[in-house]
């Protein structure tokens, strides 16, 4: 029999929620404790998992926690280090849970308690991160038990910005950001995904705080991507230091897969499902200001067309949660590349359009079809999406130049590609 308990950081603290039981990954099911159902400032730990008495069933259960882990390369890496079976996700995430996506903590009950601590990188461990890839993005990820969904090499560090020094967080230490690597993926990934969210940002979306790690003179190999997670916040005053760097506080979000009860292998959109109709279904239910946060998903939908990011599934995209859970709202846009530039990815995206996958025949009768299936008003949304066709190009050369000029030549060739590949002159 597995146990595993189920915590959420509420206010700064960490809150008993519940409990994952069953004989195997198989029929494992999730329970709110009742002393958490009776406490008045208990909310759900996701829209999916509403509260109530009676457990969840073990698809609802798998669906929602499974959502929590690395997918493929990483997952099966992780996997075989852990001597796992890689369709064992209760072993994977009792190994991984202390410091998820959010604020949601898993732990064994035959768990030893580890005191959190930061270790210092040197230099040439993140060099090695940098070249190694998956391999070495993988043993830190064990050692530090982080859990980050997402099937790129990445992994939850913690970032000092006054001495620029890179930290693991061990024990359930809180991470500040996500660290990706570039050569194992795509050429020139990593500057691919700066362009395209400063050029986001420029367009008025609300993106994280990104930089490039340049350990050497900006080669595929001597660069990580840096994200800052905006689901963990530095607040002035509070003085809870670990290893005499101030933790964050944990804030919850959750994916719109999660959000919406799907399992992470139908994070893609199979014939005959609405993910783009579900997600705005949820932001008007759920939202603190559905409105706004219906035209920022808008927007975000908008930004992919036109840029030609075709990976842009409901697992990256994400609702996130006030401090006492009490309201939620969309999150900024992450993981955004251009796709289209690379001849290995497919030109569909991955929901529908209104009646359309494919990028090349995308139309503004495509998304005025969508506003209607979505509830939004036709005439604000394709105002949106006129406003956004004519700042694109130049939201674009001015990301550019800022990398550019920080460095990164390659972005003047891949601002080429996405105007020649993308539908942004289209």
């Amino acid at each position: 029999m597995r146990n595993l308990d189920v915590s959420i950081e509420i206010n700064g603290v960490t809150t008993y929620a519940g409990n994952i039981s069953g004989n195997g990954s198989e029929d494992a099911t999730f329970q709110y404790s009742s002393t958490y159902l009776e406490n008045p400032d208990a909310y759900p730990i996701s829209i999916s998992l509403p509260l109530r008495k009676e457990a969840f069933t073990h698809t609802q259960t798998r669906n929602y926690f499974e959502g929590l882990l690395p997918e493929g390369f990483l997952k099966m890496t992780v996997a075989q280090m852990m001597r796992s079976d890689e369709s064992d996700y209760l072993s994977i995430l009792s190994g991984l849970g202390r410091e998820c996506l959010g604020a949601i903590m898993i732990t064994d009950e035959n768990d030893i308690y580890t005191v959190p601590t930061y270790e210092k990188l040197s230099m040439e461990q993140l060099r090695e991160l940098a070249r190694e890839g998956a391999t070495k993005s993988v043993q830190l990820v064990t050692k530090a038990h982080l859990s980050l969904a997402g099937a790129s090499g990445k992994v939850g560090l913690y970032y000092d910005p006054e001495t620029l020094s890179w930290y693991v967080p061990m024990g359930n230490a809180p991470s500040t950001h996500i660290v990706k690597q570039s050569h194992i993926r795509l050429d020139a990934i990593v500057t691919n995904e700066q362009l395209a969210l400063t050029t986001a940002s420029y367009m008025g979306i609300e993106v994280p705080e990104s930089h490039i790690v340049n350990l050497g003179s900006a080669g595929e190999d001597e660069v990580l991507f840096a994200t800052k997670r905006y689901d963990r916040v530095l607040e002035p005053g509070r003085e809870v230091m670990i290893s005499g760097l101030c933790a964050p506080t944990r804030l919850h979000q959750e994916d719109f897969a999660q959000a919406m009860g799907i399992a992470s292998v139908n994070k893609y959109e199979s014939a005959g499902a609405a993910h783009m109709k579900g997600m705005f279904d949820i932001v008007r239910r759920h939202s603190g200001n559905p409105i706004e946060d219906m035209l920022k998903l808008w927007d975000i939908i908008i930004f992919d067309y036109l840029i030609g990011n075709t990976d842009n599934h409901i697992k990256n995209l994400s609702l996130i949660y006030a401090q006492n859970l009490k309201t939620i709202r969309l999150a900024p846009a992450y993981d955004i590349i251009s796709t289209a530039i690379y001849e290995s990815s497919t030109r569909d995206m991955a929901f529908r359009i209104g009646d359309e996958y494919n990028l090349d025949r995308i139309t503004a009768d495509s998304f005025r079809l969508a506003a209607k299936e979505c509830g939004l008003g036709v005439k604000a949304a394709m105002n949106h999406l006129d406003r956004m066709k004519e700042t694109f190009s130049d939201a674009l050369d001015k990301a550019t130049q800022q990398l550019s000029s920080s460095g990164f030549g390659k972005a003047e060739e891949l601002r080429s590609k996405i105007l020649r590949l993308g539908t942004g002159e289209k």
